[in-house]
């Protein structure tokens, strides 16, 4: 990751990992949401996986620091002592660890020792049922966004629906990645709301269905990223879209909510609860 200006930062946050540094920058950014006034540059540091690499990644984190004139925040995910004692002796920052904050308490709870082993989780899902439905998931995602094909929307757990840009495409490939759930998406047009019909691939999987809808003020700052000053990105048009597609939604009982203010895991885990789907994958 690039560095940025510090001149609105006041914190430089490092996700430190053996492995892809995905689950500790996960876990720092949950965290890190509680505090709404903290501005924080972060800086992912992967495949931190030897004493050398560790004390390589101290003195960044050093550097970070001496730059700052503020203590880093580490969070870290290291699970080879030796190495993580190594980054610990080498870098001046405040830590978090995942190992002593969760895997240590729950070793004395279940009275089992963990295994230690770097990357587990990742080296087991490549071969696992898990790794193959995400696989086909977002193949499946990809092969039905945006209305590409009507065929095999019968092997779908779920079809959203709404106008073009209510944020379809990036909710259906997260739900691919992140639960295996086979997500298809369909747009809803001008055509469909002068005919007052939804598109007639629809009607026959209801129950698979659920809305996005978007603030139209919203939507045309986003349309007019891809399309400025277009009838398709004003805001006389998108009011409209966004009314009959309100309106279709409601008349055809189909389950929806705004996209305007949520973010696409509120969205996600919002369609899970509501289409009652089950996970695939972890």
């Amino acid at each position: 990751m690039p560095d940025r200006p510090l001149t609105s930062y006041d914190r430089t946050v490092f996700f430190v990992s053996d492995g892809t540094g995905i689950t500790a920058e996960t876990l720092g950014h949950s965290v890190l949401t509680q505090f709404e006034q903290l501005r924080y540059r972060p800086q992912r540091l992967p495949f931190i996986d030897s004493p050398d690499k560790a004390r390589e990644a101290g003195a960044r984190i050093n550097e970070a620091g001496e730059r700052d004139g503020k203590k880093p925040i580490v969070f870290s995910t290291l699970v080879n002592p030796a190495v993580a004692a190594m980054l610990k002796a080498s870098a001046q920052g405040f830590f978090v660890e995942m190992f002593e904050t969760f895997v240590e308490p729950l070793e004395r709870e279940l009275g089992l020792k963990s295994t230690h082993t770097i990357g587990r989780s990742h080296n087991i899902s490549v071969n696992s049922e898990d790794y193959k439905n995400r696989i086909e998931a977002i193949n499946f995602a990809l092969a039905h966004d945006d209305g590409q094909s009507a065929k095999g929307l019968a092997a779908a757990d779920v079809i959203l629906v709404g106008v073009s840009r209510s944020g379809k495409t990036p909710t259906s490939l997260y739900l691919a990645m992140q639960y295996g759930v086979k997500a298809a998406n369909y747009p809803l047009i001008p055509e469909d709301f002068e005919r007052g019909q939804m598109p007639s691939a629809l009607p026959q999987h209801r129950s698979k269905l659920f809305g996005l809808s978007i603030a139209p003020e919203r939507l045309t700052e986003v349309r007019n990223e891809r399309r400025p000053n277009s009838r398709y990105a004003s805001i006389e048009n998108c009011r409209y879209e966004v009314d009959a597609a309100e309106r279709m939604m409601k008349r055809e009982n189909i389950r929806w909510l705004s996209s305007t203010t949520k973010s696409i895991e509120e969205i996600a885990a919002t369609i899970m609860q509501e289409v009652r789907l089950e996970r695939r994958a972890f």
